[in-house]
């Protein structure tokens, strides 16, 4: 206590000073409308900025749930999407007012399920990625994954709580892709050598196709809904040896960076592989 007190009387003067000094700039902005102007302006401007950059702050760390509020916002979208509903034809004209949502009934086609991404193997030529998502919620084997922007690869296998995805980097992984302006068809696939980058073969020379166009999945393949983005050209090798070019894509999905990801399930998969499989059996 004594100490307390031999300190105020060491800086009286400097206390007093302050003191005065604020009541003097008290009467100063509180009856001189000018300057009261002036000082809320200035405060006014300290105050925004100090504001903003709080909430800069607040923003970042809420920036994980909502992305996990936006992942689950994707999954309710795709699922209220026209084109994963398939109807087989019939001589009667079909007309609704609204698509339903049901993920039991012969007319849709594609159920998505939102799955975060727990583990990446991207240092092996054969990469896999896992998710926390398994056959406790509805995921199995021969599922297509994209991710927010772009395919991402096919599970290949399945716990109770989590799958392992094969990656599009991967080099048995094959997907049908299709020149989304004019749409061709080839084949997708990587050749182990880059890790933003995958290769379109089967590409007629007769099909006009220029750097940056967009590849998509096609009507052919049944992991994947067509018209899911799988990359832009980058490079367009003309082999001469062929009447075929040979596509170099930057993958649309950033393999190194990737959080979230959508399950893909075709309802009517095991439908058509079974009559196909039996095709080929009496062949």
């Amino acid at each position: 206590m004594r100490n307390i007190f031999v300190f105020i009387r060491k800086f009286f003067n400097f206390f007093f000073f302050l003191v005065m000094q604020i009541a003097a700039l008290y009467m100063l902005f509180h009856y001189n409308q000018f300057h009261e102007a002036a000082f809320m302006g200035v405060a006014n401007e300290i105050t925004g900025k100090v504001s903003k950059r709080y909430n800069n702050i607040e923003y970042y760390f809420h920036l994980k749930k909502t992305n996990e509020s936006l992942a689950k916002e994707n999954e309710r979208l795709r699922n209220m999407l026209k084109e994963d509903f398939e109807v087989a034809d019939t001589s009667a004209v079909l007309k609704t007012d609204s698509i339903p949502y049901d993920t039991t009934g012969i007319r849709r086609k594609y159920l998505y399920r939102d799955a975060k991404v727990v583990n990446r193997f991207l240092v092996f030529p054969n990469n896999y990625f896992s998710i926390h998502r398994g056959t406790n919620q509805g995921v199995r084997k021969d599922m297509g994954v994209i991710s927010p922007d772009g395919v991402m690869g096919v599970v290949v296998n399945a716990s109770e709580n989590y799958s392992v995805v094969m990656s599009l980097l991967h080099l048995q992984s094959s997907v049908s892709g299709r020149v989304k302006k004019s749409g061709e068809t080839g084949q997708v696939y990587w050749d182990g050598k880059s890790s933003d980058a995958v290769i379109m073969k089967n590409l007629p020379k007769s099909v006009p196709i220029t750097k940056g166009d967009s590849i998509v999945t096609s009507q052919y393949g049944t992991y994947f809904p067509p018209g899911i983005l799988i990359g832009t050209v980058t490079e367009i090798v003309d082999d001469k040896s062929s009447n075929f070019y040979v596509l170099k894509l930057k993958t649309a999905t950033n393999f190194s960076s990737v959080e979230h990801s959508m399950v893909v399930e075709n309802l009517q998969a095991e439908e058509q592989k079974k009559l196909e499989e039996a095709v080929k059996k009496n062949q």
